[in-house]
């Protein structure tokens, strides 16, 4: 019975430990993109702090009892407020990087000296052959760690969020370790051993739990903090962080700003010149059948249904989130038009990707409106292979307009991916524009012909506020300073997108 509750206490130590890291690895994925360089800084300090951990507890190993509580009481503690504390460091200090790795290190030095006090325990529960020993240990941790792999992005995530999920893991982190140890081996223990113990744990659990009650309140001032304008509307979904600001003007009319991960995507003052910019080039061509790839706050739909001849269109967005808060939240839905209602339009909700591999259908235009690939999960929407799967699905005559960032604050991303929509066997005319909440911002025009497509509008083009035939002529024009580069293709293999955002946009 003692032997099963060590082990127990094992599994769930394992469980509380990978859910530290994955809510490390998530976090920064969130607030800072370029995901592969999260995980691969979390990982690698942690497994190395686990072996620094490992040796350091030898000298423990005389007093496994009280040396194993106090380690699972401020592993709890470290690792419970592990998020709360970078959220902090990022919101206010601007010292994100340097405090993930103190924290990974020290979570990864306390779940290594978890091990060889726990084997230090077990020996000294039921004597066994070393190899026996560790086989049971390291079954209990894997499997520890499994749960806590799937509970995190299925349970923790989604229920609690990341702050108030990591402090009830270190919650769960206290009560398995100091008090299984405290049952078990109480007598093992002098009165003031298990007076301290029991006062710490109390302790532990006090912290948490008063963390945790006041968890909402700083999760808003901390997001505040990132954030120039007061914000409307905040919800993390299970793809991503959707913040929505708005600014009172004196004038009457609000500016309304939705970020997606901390990112800008559009201002209600100036977003129709981004969105005439990448719909109406396009919809010179044929456009009885349309296909939105992204853009699910309805902005670039609302320009495509402006035309009578417009038979059908297709919005596919990955975040159901967005495309509820499209279509109900009053100052989006009233900048779209409601577009998202509109007879004409169907909406998927799909991985853009995924979805396009499995299509059988063909479009006369097609609008890539995605967020801008600063890591691997959006990069993919940005490379070769993607824009061959939009190319087979051009109909005769089609063509594609793709979003491609800032030429002047991001030329070499903007060129890689005209490049790669050229490699993927696609003739490009790239075009840029001013829109003042983004700067200088591009955009490549796309057809399956051999000849690049002209830059027009159509006969039938409706009133607009910004562009024209001689904002277009311009718009080709690109000065010395900013023309094409000596640039990568971005592949699905080699990402070369992620190094080049991370690179210019950090320099910007």
């Amino acid at each position: 019975m003692a032997r099963s509750l060590v082990l127990g206490a094992v599994f769930t130590c394992a469980a509380c430990g990978l859910v530290y890291e994955l809510a490390l690895v998530a976090l920064g994925s969130y607030l800072v993109g370029n995901s592969v360089t999260q995980a691969s800084i979390v990982l690698s300090v942690m497994v190395f702090a686990m072996g620094v951990g490992s040796l350091a507890a030898k000298p423990l190993q005389g007093h496994p009892v009280v040396a194993f509580a106090v380690i699972e009481g401020a592993l709890a503690l470290v690792g419970g407020l592990s998020v709360l504390a970078l959220y902090a460091a990022f919101a206010w200090l601007d010292l994100y990087v340097p405090a993930l790795v103190v924290v990974a290190f020290a979570v990864g030095a306390l779940i290594g000296a978890e091990i060889p006090l726990l084997m230090t325990l077990l020996q000294r529960i039921r004597r066994q052959d070393a190899g026996s020993a560790v086989a049971d240990l390291f079954a209990a941790d894997y499997v520890g760690a499994l749960v806590g792999g799937l509970a995190f992005p299925f349970l923790l995530l989604p229920t609690f969020g990341h702050i108030k999920g990591a402090l009830l893991v270190g919650v769960v982190n206290a009560v398995a370790g100091i008090a299984v140890v405290l049952w078990l081996f109480r007598r093992r223990l002098g009165r003031a051993s298990r007076t301290a113990l029991w006062g710490g744990m109390a302790g532990v659990l006090a912290v948490l739990g008063g963390t945790y009650a006041l968890a909402d309140g700083f999760e808003v001032s901390a997001r505040q903090a990132l954030y120039s304008d007061p914000i409307a509307v905040a919800e993390r979904t299970p793809y991503q962080e959707i913040v929505i600001t708005r600014k009172a003007a004196l004038s009457g009319a609000s500016d309304v700003r939705l970020f997606l991960n901390g990112d800008l995507q559009f201002s209600s003052v100036d977003e129709y010149r981004y969105h005439e910019s990448l719909v109406h080039p396009l919809m010179s061509g044929p456009h009885g059948r349309v296909l939105v790839l992204g853009g699910g706050d309805g902005l670039a739909m609302r320009e495509v249904v402006r035309y009578p001849g417009v038979r059908s269109a297709t919005l596919v967005e990955l975040d159901p989130a967005m495309i509820r808060l499209a279509r109900t939240y009053g100052p989006i839905a009233s900048l779209n038009r409601h577009a998202l209602d509109d007879p004409r339009v169907r909406v998927v909700t799909a991985d853009a990707f995924s979805w396009l591999r499995r299509l059988d259908e063909r479009f006369d235009s097609v609008v890539v409106d995605m967020p801008d690939p600063d890591d691997v999960s959006t990069a993919k929407l940005y490379s070769v292979e993607f824009y061959g799967l939009v190319k087979r699905a051009l109909a005769p005559g089609g063509r594609m307009v793709v979003q491609s960032g800032s030429p002047y604050f991001a030329p070499k991303s903007f060129w890689s991916i005209r490049k790669s929509i050229a490699a993927a066997g696609l003739s490009t005319t790239p075009y840029h524009v001013d829109v003042p909440s983004f700067g200088d911002w591009g955009f490549v025009l796309a057809s399956p012909a051999k000849e690049p497509p002209a830059l027009a509008l159509a006969p039938d083009v409706p009133d607009l506020r910004f562009l024209d035939a001689d904002v277009l002529r311009a718009a080709t024009v690109f000065p010395k300073d900013r023309r094409s580069r000596d640039v990568d293709v971005n592949t699905l293999v080699h990402p070369r997108l992620v190094e080049y955002e991370g690179e210019e946009w950090k320099n910007s």
